[in-house]
């Protein structure tokens, strides 16, 4: 890091934005392909080359020897295959060439990226598209073109492709809508996210010491701390010099590639953070994240850190979550979440805002299906994040307003009231007319909704096209009835008294930690998904498969591959765990606990020897406790073996039911064992770093 940032400067430094282009690019060819990408048209083919020569000479000029489709499977963050710039011409002369073809197009080896059926592995062909939306961009010494990539039949293989057919699908409906409120024809429909990205940062030499985490990228075994959180006194707390120093780090490399890193700071869980970017497109937002995920990883060792994205690496302290800031807006700027002064007299946002009721209230379950995965299930409805019951937070003047559409009583105006403390030199500002609710999985806060419920190592592609194409298909039946309509305003009035009356039900206000509260959303109607095997089998529903099929978004076949995919990582995680397990145990928990069994009995027989009037008391209860729960530890790896050997299941749906079950229910009694153990055995025994040197080993 310099001693002098210049942020003016050094921001976007790595990317071919617009600014670029326009120098780089004769005026022709700049404005055939900022009209494409504005309006959502193809890419004029003639232009091709002329856009890859100019990037590949921007490129190199930051040091660039190699370009690569940079796309996102249905594994992992990213990926990447590099090409060298390098051909030759004539008698072996070297040239550096990138043509628009290589731009275009590119075609990576799918064999080895799973499918879920889509095709056979012998069938190794697969597409890189360029998305021309999402900018490239520089990061070492390779040139990275934003992709989209798909199988050689055309099914979509990766996260982005179903969100931009979304984008896509959610702009044709609301335009129906702008056009009937009088918008001109080029003005179209975006949404846009911002993700507050949560994350754990322990020292590299407590993670190399343990394997679960290396295996998992959560611990698998660990007995609480003395201390955990219960102070709350690291919630934004002064930042540590060594994790500041890495902040910066991160939010000087994240700048260069053009992501708006907004916010840093300390979460509720010793050495928890959190770092948030402004608002952008969907796509661009979920790129970025992407990207900050990485980033994160790749960041840390350069300050002997290692960076955790597992929705829960400890147990008893709070996980991590990904919340999903999401938006409708117009491609003028309008925020058409925005209830504006007068949200009671805004036509406009009340018809979107009882769009998004009805998509949320009638597709609950595939929300929940967005943020299905093992990991996350450690998470919901913990007192860290949301319970798995979907509902929708508004607030008491929006929430007001509805209910007064809805019986015709006019609502009571509530004014901002000025805020005052009880200090005089302390300036006085003016209350928000509703507070926050952070329990809620779905909150309005001001001019968007927040979804909490997506874990920290998700892409946000899978709840972003989910929302996208659930409110596209209720602006759809919304267009189709005011486009037939006599009186436009009466109609509007109906749809959103019609809307409130039906999905009132999804409105919850208050504290969904609470028990009652589970209760009360069952007498509701209300879904509650626990479980990841609970949730995905919504996802191949007769009438989910028809709604992503209206839209464009998703086929059939591409819908049960996902679900198949979804449904083995849920197996491969687990099975990967509990083989981590067993193999901490035998190697190095149970020999633990026979050396320093054979140390305390070794203890006592010694003091016997020097006198038999010496008392041995303490050695033979804890050599007591040792051997009672030295036997269950047996036992319990035992069982944990049975349990993976009798895996089984004539679908991949059962076979995961099974693991939920029968395999995770042998891995917690074998955790509940060893955590006992470690209480009992010297440190100096036990094989694994302690929760407590763990957490607080960040100076």
């Amino acid at each position: 890091m310099s001693e002098f940032y210049d942020l003016g400067k050094e921001y976007e430094s790595n990317v071919f934005n617009d600014k670029v282009m326009k120098k780089k690019l004769p005026p022709a060819v700049y404005a055939s392909l900022t009209k494409s990408v504005k309006t959502m048209s193809p890419i004029d083919p003639s232009i091709a080359d002329t856009v890859a020569n100019a990037m590949k000479e921007w490129a190199i000029s930051k040091g660039a020897t190699h370009y690569t489709h940079w796309f996102q499977p249905m594994t992992g963050y990213t990926a990447e295959k590099h090409e060298s710039f390098v051909n030759f011409k004539g008698e072996r002369e070297l040239v550096l060439e990138f043509s628009g073809k290589e731009l275009v197009k590119g075609e990576p080896d799918a064999s080895s990226f799973p499918t879920g059926g889509v095709r056979e592995t012998y069938e190794a062909r697969g597409y890189t598209a360029w998305d021309p939306t999402s900018p490239a961009f520089v990061k070492g010494h390779v040139l990275y073109i934003p992709t989209a990539f798909c199988s050689y039949s055309g099914e979509a293989l990766d996260k982005k492709t179903p969100l931009l057919r979304s984008m896509q699908a959610i702009d044709k409906q609301g335009k129906r809508i702008l056009k009937l409120f009088g918008s001109k024809p080029d003005e179209g429909i975006v949404t846009n996210c911002g993700a507050e990205q949560e994350y754990f940062l322990i020292d590299e030499s407590m993670y190399e010491d343990r394997p679960d985490l290396i295996y998992s990228g959560r611990t698998l075994f660990g007995s609480a701390p003395p201390k955990g959180q219960d102070l709350d006194d690291h919630y934004f707390g002064v930042i540590k010099p060594r994790v500041a120093e890495f902040m910066q780090d991160l939010d000087e490399t994240l700048w260069s590639l053009g992501i708006a890193s907004k916010t840093r700071h300390n979460e509720v869980a010793p050495a928890q953070h959190e770092i948030a970017s402004i608002y952008e497109t969907a796509n661009r937002a979920t790129d970025h994240n992407q990207l900050i995920m990485e980033t994160l990883k790749s960041v840390a060792p350069r300050h002997g850190l290692v960076c955790l994205t597992n929705e829960k690496p400890f147990a008893g302290v709070n996980g991590s979550g990904k919340h999903c800031n999401w938006s409708i807006g117009t491609t003028k700027g309008a925020n058409l979440l925005d209830p504006g002064k007068t949200p009671a007299q805004n036509a406009r946002f009340l018809l979107f805002l009882s769009a998004v009721i009805k998509a949320v209230d009638e597709h609950q379950d595939l929300l929940r299906v967005s943020v299905a995965t093992a990991q996350n299930d450690h998470r919901l409805g913990k007192a860290e994040a949301p319970p798995a019951i979907i509902s929708i937070f508004l607030g008491e003047e929006l929430t007001d307003i509805l209910e007064s559409i809805k019986t015709g009583v006019n609502p009571v105006s509530k004014k901002r009231v000025s805020m005052d403390i009880g200090v005089d030199v302390l300036p006085h500002f003016p209350k928000d007319t509703t507070d926050r609710n952070r329990t809620s999985p779905f909150a309005f806060t001001g001019n968007k909704f927040e979804f909490r419920m997506v874990g920290s190592s998700l892409s946000i592609a899978g709840p972003l096209f989910t929302l996208n194409t659930i409110v596209a298909d209720a602006l759809c039946e919304f267009a189709n009835r005011l486009e037939k309509a006599k009186d436009f305003n009466k109609e509007i009035a109906k749809i959103v008294k019609e809307t409130i009356v039906k999905h009132e039900r999804i409105i919850f206000n208050g504290n969904n930690y609470a028990a009652e509260w589970v209760v009360e959303a069952k007498k509701r109607g209300l879904l509650n998904l626990k479980t990841t095997t609970d949730a995905l089998p919504y996802f191949t529903k007769k009438e989910n498969i028809a709604l992503f099929e209206r839209h464009g978004v998703l086929s059939k076949t591409e819908i049960e591959s996902r679900e198949e995919l979804l449904l083995e990582a849920y197996v491969k995680i687990l099975h990967i765990e509990a083989l981590s397990m067993l193999e901490i145990a035998h190697r190095g928990i149970v020999p633990a606990v026979l050396d320093y069994s054979s140390n305390v009995a070794e203890a006592a027989a010694k003091k016997k020897k020097v006198s038999a009037r010496l008392g041995t008391g303490l050695e033979a209860d804890l050599l007591a406790k040792l051997s009672k729960l030295g036997d269950k530890l047996g036992k319990d790896i035992d069982a944990l073996e049975k349990a993976l050997a009798d895996a089984g299941g004539n679908t991949t749906l059962k076979l995961a039911q099974y693991y939920g079950k029968k395999v995770i229910g042998a891995m917690n009694a074998l955790r509940e064992t060893a955590d006992a153990l470690e209480l009992l055995v010297d440190g100096n025994y036990w094989p694994l770093p302690s929760y407590g040197e763990i957490l607080y080993s960040v100076k």
